[in-house]
């Protein structure tokens, strides 16, 4: 098939979106719902509100796609049409741009990265996977029973996905699921938070106008209604089921999609540990953990919320952190300049309001922020917030607060380290700050973790496999990894 030149058209003004289903844009069958910006507690517009019936059309036309079409044979095609897409999107970043900051509330400089333009980007490594796989495997020649056979392995896509996406890192999310699924042949739907649907509607007009990608292939089911995406994980049409979110919805979902025995992969809750051994640079450690709680609002499932310092030091990293945090303000998503922008929602800022008091009378110490910035009296701001005085079990070192809230504990040694940073039903991610390669590598090794950080290191990258321990999830999203788990294996014999 040729690739039509892609022409990149200016999208329509964003005062209400459609639905994608069997490759058409088309109104929720339940009206619409409003949209607000975690700024200004504005409404800014309307996303189309879908219902089970419309839920039940797309995994309908996903289902048709994928038993009556060559889209999951064609590796080639899927490549071109997956650059295509990348080259699309990338075509109108600036007004993806403006709607990420204004539905999402996040920083604008993070969406140079991993809020826009880097999960765009990372389309093309999808591409490549589809092109490069090695679809079968040669065995060789073997005799079982006497008999002599050929035998190769094949690897095949798994069918139909239902995606279940939360509103933190909407693109890079939404994409970490779309891209090797359909990279993997499979088809899709997608159903994300009802927070920010305008993310992924917008590209599903973009797929509808500008793409090859065939009807049905993908479909995208913005609703205001949370059981309409837990459709996805009861339907027997869905073969697979990649979730996104809190530890006790990834549970449900699981539970479930038991009943048909769909596959599953879940990244769900962290409480991930940020270590500093005693022969670390204390100053520019305690900093980095700062820089890294109150970034887009400690809004981030892999962000390091305990901050783990020898005991010896604990009073000069209390009062490193609380400087590191006190230059850093939560403040206008717009504005270059800022790190810290709103919580989503004004249910989530209710809720890490919560988890300060609750620390505060486990008999913690705020010693900085706590409160609502004086210099945004509209929006769904928090401060930056340390607390100071309390171990590992206090429910606010234990639980996802999903806020720029920081807990900064004392510990006896390295293993002392590794055993509070184990101690947590959480194993998503991690890190360590020392000079000692051998310590860190101790350390590295003690933590049940899917990612570390070793002195600052950055782990994220299309070609690494994100995922957690324990119950922070089951599989892993991106790289060769999370290409794999939308794909079955079939081992075929050939008499020789």
């Amino acid at each position: 098939m040729v690739q039509p030149e892609v022409e990149v058209r200016k999208l329509r003004p964003v005062e209400s979106s459609d639905l994608l289903i069997d490759g058409e844009l088309r109104p929720g069958s339940g009206g619409t719902f409003e949209i607000v910006n975690p700024a200004t507690e504005q409404v800014i517009g309307l996303a189309a509100d879908g219902t089970a019936a419309d839920m039940d059309a797309a995994i309908g036309a996903a289902r048709t796609a994928f038993d009556t079409t060559s889209w999951s044979r064609d590796h080639a095609f899927r490549a071109r049409c997956l650059r295509q897409l990348r080259d699309a999107l990338q075509g109108h970043i600036e007004e993806l741009r403006e709607i990420t900051i204004a539905e999402v509330g996040a920083p604008a400089f993070l969406t140079s990265g991993p809020q826009l333009e880097g999960p765009i980007a990372d389309l093309g490594y999808c591409a490549d996977l589809a092109e490069n796989f090695a679809w079968e495997t040669d065995l060789g020649r073997a005799e079982p029973m006497g008999i002599p056979n050929q035998r190769i392995i094949k690897r095949e896509a798994a069918g139909v996905v239902g995606a279940i996406t939360p509103w933190n890192f909407p693109h890079q999310i939404n994409f970490a699921k779309i891209g090797p699924a359909l990279a993997a042949g499979c088809t899709v739907v997608l159903k994300p938070a009802p927070d920010t649907p305008w993310c992924a509607a917008l590209v599903g007009t973009v797929i509808a106008t500008e793409t090859d990608i065939p009807a049905g292939v993908i479909n995208i089911v913005t609703s205001s209604d949370h059981a309409v995406g837990a459709l996805l994980s009861t339907d027997p049409r869905v073969d697979i089921v990649s979730f996104t979110g809190s530890t006790a919805t990834g549970k449900a979902v699981m539970t479930a999609a038991a009943a048909s025995l769909k596959k599953v992969f879940l990244e769900l809750g962290g409480k991930s540990a940020f270590i500093v051994l005693d022969d670390a640079d204390l100053k520019a450690a305690c900093s980095m953990a700062g820089f890294s709680v109150v970034t887009h609002a400690g809004q981030g499932c892999a962000i390091t919320t305990r901050l783990l310092v020898p005991r010896e030091r604990y009073d000069d990293a209390i009062r490193y952190t609380r400087k590191s945090m006190s230059g850093l303000e939560a403040g206008d998503p717009t504005d270059p300049g800022t790190i810290c922008g709103p919580v989503i929602s004004a249910v989530q800022r209710d809720r890490v309001e919560s988890y300060i008091r609750l620390a505060q009378e486990e008999g913690g110490t705020v010693e900085v922020g706590g409160g609502r910035p004086e210099k945004h009296p509209r929006g769904f701001f928090v401060e930056p917030t340390l607390i100071s005085g309390l171990d590992n079990s206090a429910r606010a070192a234990q639980e996802e607060i999903f806020g720029p809230v920081l807990v900064i504990i004392p510990h006896d040694g390295d293993d002392d380290a590794i055993r509070i940073a184990n101690d947590s039903p959480y194993g998503l991610s991690g890190a360590v700050w020392g000079t000692d390669p051998d310590r860190i590598a101790h350390v590295v090794d003690g933590v049940r973790t899917g990612t570390m950080s070793v002195n600052g290191g950055i782990w994220y990258g299309a070609d690494v496999p994100f995922g957690g321990y324990k119950q922070s999830g089951i599989g892993r999203e991106m790289g060769a990894l999370g290409f794999e788990e939308y794909l079955e294996t079939k081992a075929v014999a050939t008499p020789a």
